[in-house]
């Protein structure tokens, strides 16, 4: 006869206590999660009339039918249906897509329904306790446990965009969890699951519950997410130490400037090929990812003060972001 482990009494409360915030955290969110499935027709150079499904997961976040999921798992659809938790299942509407951030926001008519609330993805530590909820291959409402692994994790959309502050967690995710909620132990979604490495264990990523409030609101208001945009084609370019020392710049490199757009906000500002970027507004520009990220948070329209080295001068310019083009 084996013999039988007891465990201590103070283990046996400590597992039930973690047991009980998992419970709790999934009976306050799992009514709102749903299951995502799309269908529609590939493009004709693959494979001409073929038919074109997928699954993924998503999470009601307002009573009356909005629904926060991956722009990947609805992108390209001709039909979305999503399935309720008490079996319902509706057709959905996009309300707006955001491929730079992997975000996209759907509606269904019903009303009444539960919904999650956003927490702050700011308050954030790493080491907390972290519950992941969805459908992965297929199975209705799995619920994954256990901790942030990593915080300010940079991941890049499939636009090429990068993606910053993004959650790593090792709560298990799977084919089908993307779009699904990541929740704390208080039941509120802190981030919004996108992406695992493949051949990997618990390598997982998710979009901030910040990141998602602000891209849902613009959904909400505009359709689309706006951002700036400057017309320049440039690449990360190591400066010349002696002339950093000389005009006090705070980084090693800047981003030279390859090609300016015709008809661009850099055109009218007065960029040339050749001069290389190194401040926009209160941002130090290293890179082309700096440049980036800085335009991404810059209001559309408004002015904004661009550090340029030319000729070993250092200037300022002055310009006006268009909104970025659509595919950019």
């Amino acid at each position: 006869m084996s013999a039988v482990t007891i465990l201590p009494q103070q283990a046996v409360e400590a597992l039930d206590a973690y047991s009980q915030v998992v419970v709790r955290a999934v009976e306050r969110v799992g009514p709102a999660v749903v299951s995502v499935a799309v269908e529609g027709k590939t493009a004709p150079r693959r494979a001409r009339g073929t038919e074109l499904r997928g699954a993924g997961s998503g999470v009601i976040i307002a009573p009356d039918g909005y629904i926060l999921t991956n722009s990947h798992v609805v992108q390209p659809a001709e039909r979305t249906t999503v399935l309720l938790q008490d079996g319902r299942r509706l057709d959905a509407q996009p309300v707006g897509i955001d491929p730079h951030t992997d975000l996209a926001v759907l509606r269904v008519p019903a009303a009444g329904l539960p919904a999650a609330d956003l927490g702050d993805s700011a308050a954030l530590r790493v080491g907390q306790l972290v519950v992941a909820i969805g459908n992965p291959l297929g199975f209705q409402a799995t619920v994954t446990a256990g901790v942030i692994s990593a915080l300010g994790r940079t991941l890049r959309a499939q636009t090429g965009r990068l993606i910053d502050n993004v959650i790593q967690t090792d709560a298990a995710l799977n084919p089908g969890n993307s779009g699904g909620p990541l929740v704390d132990f208080r039941g509120a979604v802190i981030g919004i699951n996108t992406a695992i490495i493949a051949f990997s264990q618990g390598i997982c990523f998710a979009i901030p519950a910040n990141t998602a409030r602000w891209v849902t609101a613009q959904l909400l208001r505009d359709g689309r997410v706006r951002r700036a945009y400057l017309g320049v084609v440039g690449q990360t370019a190591s400066l010349d130490r002696g002339l950093a020392l000389r005009h006090r710049l705070h980084g090693p490199s800047g981003v030279r400037v390859m090609e300016v757009q015709p008809d661009s906000a850099a055109q009218a500002a007065g960029l040339r090929p050749a001069d290389v970027i190194v401040g926009l507004g209160d941002a130090t520009i290293r890179s082309a990812d700096d440049l980036q990220r800085a335009l991404g948070t810059h209001p559309v329209g408004a002015a904004v003060a661009i550090g340029v080295l030319r000729d070993g001068e250092l200037l300022t310019l002055t310009a006006y972001p268009t909104e970025l083009p659509d595919g950019r």
